[in-house]
């Protein structure tokens, strides 16, 4: 079996996987890091959502063996501690999430929105590029808020 090697969450970590394992397995199933959740195994929800190398992935689509030597960020190393990231806080501030599954990949891609398109955020915006996260229970109201809330609250960190 191949070898692949790979940062997450700042960490080194090396393992032997077949070469069909899927990045979201590999988090999951090898380093037991299950706040990256499966939803659909189709790359339609967006509950499986990390970062490669600074750019949002859905995990559930990605072959582990291709993350060779990148570094990658899951919903667990967002926090700083105890401290949590500012979108996990805006989350829990605006009542952004119901049922939380979906949660972890909302977050995820927020916080690598912020990064490609700054602090201030519309509403049509947001909704535009949440497209590929589907939550099954809220009507998105508050996770918006919760995004243009954590996207203000990022900048005023940097």
């Amino acid at each position: 079996m191949p070898t692949v090697s790979m940062t997450v969450n700042g960490k080194p970590v090396t393992a032997e996987v077949d070469s069909r394992t899927l990045l979201v397995q590999f988090l999951r199933e090898t380093l037991r890091m299950t706040g990256t959740h499966v939803g659909c195994d189709t790359s339609q929800c967006g509950c499986c959502v990390v970062h490669v190398d600074g750019d949002a992935v859905k995990s559930c689509s990605t072959l582990a063996l291709t993350c060779e030597g990148a570094k990658v960020t899951t919903i667990e190393g967002l926090a700083n501690g105890d401290t949590l990231h500012p979108m996990q806080e805006a989350f829990r501030e605006n009542h952004g999430l119901q049922c939380g599954f979906c949660t972890p990949g909302m977050i995820m891609t927020a916080v690598e929105l912020v990064s490609r398109k700054g602090n201030n955020l519309d509403e049509k915006t947001i909704r535009e590029e949440l497209e590929g996260n589907i939550c099954r229970c809220t009507g998105y109201h508050n996770i918006v808020k919760a995004i243009a809330a954590g996207a203000q609250a990022m900048g005023a960190k940097a």
